[in-house]
């Protein structure tokens, strides 16, 4: 007899771990507690005027109607001048689509290829919606363990090892979420040159953090490194992270038309056009001035060094220096089976972030979530004076250990 009045699918999945922690931290907070939150991926910046201005103009000459279901003419046009410009490869208004968000062009992306059995490569750590959106699209997560000592990037012996006669997809997201980890030209090459011999395979890379970077390392993409693989290479990427226009909810996917073509017929009834005042929005952010990337790119480097100097001077933790986005992946495998006072151990990297929630008022993810402990994700889009608090605080809670 049926127990509960959900679809199946949907009891296969699970509630977003890092939306239900940044619920969790807010809900906490209305209860007067002190929380410090280090969950939520959202750059802590205001979107800049000259967006907001063309938002506003917008409205006022009345555009304020359905677009195409692609999107206008005008922000497929700045989408194409973009990613020539900044990422060396050259699409048609035919072969883009624009979507509420990077995560729904992931999920339409997937729904729109997979059949049953469908198999898509997904290194780990992960995006926490990655599995969960390919088992809603009733294809099989393959999840790829990638070390840190290996960055937590996939090599191409590895790879090769995942792949099926049924895998679909080979899933990147470079910069990650959450380790930051961000893949070289001559890596993606290496790469390349494993899914050349295995032309069935699809790739999809998320890019939402290209230009969150520290260092001096360049936006590779791999279609401008193997133009061979262009005609199966989906590109998603938006303009939540780099303009601060998280609520916009504007992401786009580049990519053969015919695999276009089926996103946007799976868009015309899942979802219907993307809010056209947002997409005015968008247009001025990729053809406007982008001294501000810069700009957050500093403010987010100096969070990041100082982040990682303070977690790896605590006993038990250490941190690998990402080489973008804006968390920390931190490895707390020296906490685990510490005792509390209470005398509790802790035993996975989940009872470690709940320590740090119920005693130290500091909201983090635990590295489960994301296919790989012991570890947990601190995000540093916040205030470098909430970083330096927090991690006070989760020094002098770990120091009271045994």
């Amino acid at each position: 007899m049926r127990t509960s009045r959900a679809a199946q699918r949907i009891q296969r999945i699970k509630q977003s771990p890092s939306g239900a922690a940044a619920d969790r931290a807010l809900e906490l907070k209305r209860q007067g507690k002190p929380i410090i939150s280090l969950v939520v991926g959202e750059p802590d910046f205001d979107t800049p005027v000259h967006i907001r201005r063309a938002a506003w103009e917008a409205m006022e000459r009345g555009d304020t109607r359905y677009t195409h279901n692609s999107g206008t003419p005008a922000l497929r046009q700045a989408i194409a001048a973009k990613l020539l410009r900044e990422n060396g490869v050259a699409y048609g208004l035919n072969e883009i689509i624009v979507t509420h968000g990077a995560k729904s062009a992931v999920y339409l992306a997937l729904g729109a290829t997979l059949d049953p059995g469908d198999e898509v490569i997904i290194p780990a750590p992960y995006w926490v919606s990655y599995p969960d959106m390919v088992l809603l699209c009733e294809g099989k997560p393959v999840i790829v363990p990638c070390p840190e000592n290996v960055g937590f990037k996939l090599t191409p012996q590895s790879l090769e090892a995942a792949i099926t006669p049924r895998t679909r997809w080979l899933l990147i997201n470079s910069p990650s979420n959450p380790t930051g980890a961000s893949y070289s030209a001559a890596e993606y090459r290496a790469l390349a040159q494993v899914l050349l011999r295995h032309p069935r395979v699809m790739i999809m890379t998320d890019e939402i953090y290209e230009h969150i970077r520290y260092g001096d390392q360049d936006n590779p993409n791999i279609v401008a490194i193997e133009p061979r693989l262009r005609d199966r290479t989906l590109i998603v990427n938006g303009v939540s992270k780099s303009y601060a226009m998280t609520g916009w909810r504007i992401g786009f996917i580049a990519g053969p038309a015919d695999l276009i073509q089926a996103v946007s017929i799976l868009k015309s009834q899942a979802a219907g056009t993307t809010c056209s005042i947002s997409q005015a929005a968008a247009v001025a952010a990729y053809e406007g001035d982008q001294s501000i990337l810069a700009v957050h790119r500093d403010i987010y480097r100096q969070r990041h060094d100082k982040a990682i100097v303070l977690i790896n001077a605590i006993d038990g933790l250490s941190c690998l220096p990402p080489a973008g986005a804006f968390y920390l992946y931190v490895n707390c495998a020296g906490i685990i089976g510490k005792r509390t006072g209470d005398g509790a151990t802790l035993a996975t990297d989940d009872d470690v972030v709940l320590y740090l929630l119920e005693n130290a008022g500091v909201a983090l993810v635990s590295g489960s979530a994301y296919g790989l402990s012991p570890y947990f994700r601190a995000s540093i889009a916040t205030s470098l004076e909430n970083i330096e608090t927090g991690i006070a605080r989760i020094a002098a809670a770990l120091a009271m250990l045994e």
